[in-house]
């Protein structure tokens, strides 16, 4: 079946489902171990099956003018690939699509020595932001997180970007994880700081069900927890802490803007010129094309997703008894002009830049719209800020509660 006519994307997001390992906090669709290794077969069938899907989705795409304005690399370890498929992958998007001048290429590596890749032939091949998920920069925090790196990896991996000719530079960190204290968040924020990143974001742990969700299944967006990860995830949640959590937000606002980073997302900080201009796209809600499994697109009305397991991705468009391709199994919403109002609103307070002062006063036309802004100003969440209306520090730190009341 043929994907309807939709408006030429801003953006692509690629999704390499390979890790040499899995995390067991992690709930992104991943492949572990020998699926994840060169001579396995995999990578090589997941890259045809990606071409193909290319092929089926942009042929119902009107080009973008000018090109796409940024391509994604996520996963996974979609440094895995190896130079070779990224420069094929780009490649072809750049024959279907364009890819605009100046665009923004990133790709997200971990900072082990086995799984970063190859950076110098990544940026040769057209990567300008490297994206790494250094988590935390303590090495009995990193153990029981399941991480495979080390603090050193991650400084290595910072210079061999730099010295690959990498535009931008992102660390990736997480707070409130098991056996962390204020003063080894501390100790990761300053070292990440020393490092000199470009762009930084922080994120608390979450430790979801996507079983309990119904994420999971034939056309699910995830994977099923795995029983040790289950288990893990119990145990961490037990020494979670949110009073802490949000010490631990403060303290990393503070420093970071001390270093020139600033605040522009709930949980993202750059310096000047660096901010994500590709997760922008999400935040700004404009329309995106996603290809691999578990990935979501959006053509600014139709939400889309495909579903997690790899082999059915590959089989529905790599099909092995010579059948015709098709797309894989997945699924699909409509959003409504109601639900459409309450994401721009909730996806532009999430940005520092907030809502100019007519956008708020249109909000402020919906009854429920007009309460859940009433409370939030009254809650010291939200203010007007050179007329516009902005989440304070505070509102940062409880922006959850917050947007559940103007959805």
């Amino acid at each position: 079946m043929s994907p309807p006519r939709t408006a030429a994307p801003h953006s692509l997001y690629l999704h390499a489902p390979f890790c040499l390992s899995v995390c067991p906090y992690c709930d992104f669709v991943v492949q572990a171990g020998l699926a994840a290794t060169e001579g396995a077969g995999w990578l090589e069938l997941f890259q045809r099956a990606v071409l193909v899907e290319l092929e089926l989705r942009s042929a119902a795409l009107d080009r973008p003018r000018g090109g796409l304005r940024t391509v994604y690399l996520g996963g996974g370890t979609p440094s895995l690939l190896g130079p070779g498929r990224i420069g094929a992958l780009l490649g072809v998007i750049e024959r279907r699509l364009g890819i605009g001048p100046g665009a923004e290429i990133s790709i997200e590596v971990n900072p082990g020595p086995r799984d970063r890749g190859d950076l110098r032939g990544s940026v040769a091949a057209g990567v300008t932001r490297v994206s790494i998920g250094a988590q935390s920069l303590q090495p009995a925090e990193l153990t029981r997180l399941g991480r495979r790196h080390t603090p050193a990896d991650v400084a290595d991996t910072v210079r061999l970007a730099r010295a690959a000719g990498a535009r931008s530079v992102s660390l990736d960190l997480l707070y409130d994880v098991p056996g962390q204290t204020m003063g080894s968040w501390q100790a990761t924020l300053d070292a990440a700081i020393a490092l000199a990143p470009d762009h930084l974001s922080a994120y608390a742990l979450t430790l979801g069900d996507p079983d309990a969700e119904g994420l999971t299944g034939p056309t699910g967006d995830h994977l099923p927890v795995r029983p040790g990860a289950r288990r893990w995830r119990a145990r961490a949640a037990a020494e979670q802490d949110p009073d802490r959590a949000a010490a631990m937000y403060r303290l990393a606002d503070e420093r970071l803007a001390r270093a020139g980073l600033a605040w522009y997302e709930v949980s993202n900080w750059a310096r000047p010129g660096h901010r994500c201009r590709h997760n922008l796209v999400y935040w700004e809600r404009r329309p995106y094309l996603a290809l691999g499994p578990g990935a979501h697109g959006f053509d600014g009305r139709r939400r889309w997703w495909n579903a997690a397991p790899l082999d059915g991705y590959v089989r529905a468009l790599v099909p092995v008894d010579g059948s015709a391709a098709s797309l894989p199994p997945g699924g699909h919403e409509i959003v409504d002009r109601r639900t459409a109002a309450s994401e721009r609103a909730v996806l532009r307070l999430r940005l520092s830049s907030g809502f100019a002062g007519p956008a708020a006063t249109g909000l402020r036309r919906d009854r429920a719209m007009r309460q859940a802004l009433a409370w939030g100003e009254a809650e010291g969440l939200l203010e007007e800020r050179g007329r516009r209306l902005v989440l304070t520090l505070r509102g940062r730190l409880l922006a959850d509660e917050l947007f559940v009341r103007m959805i």
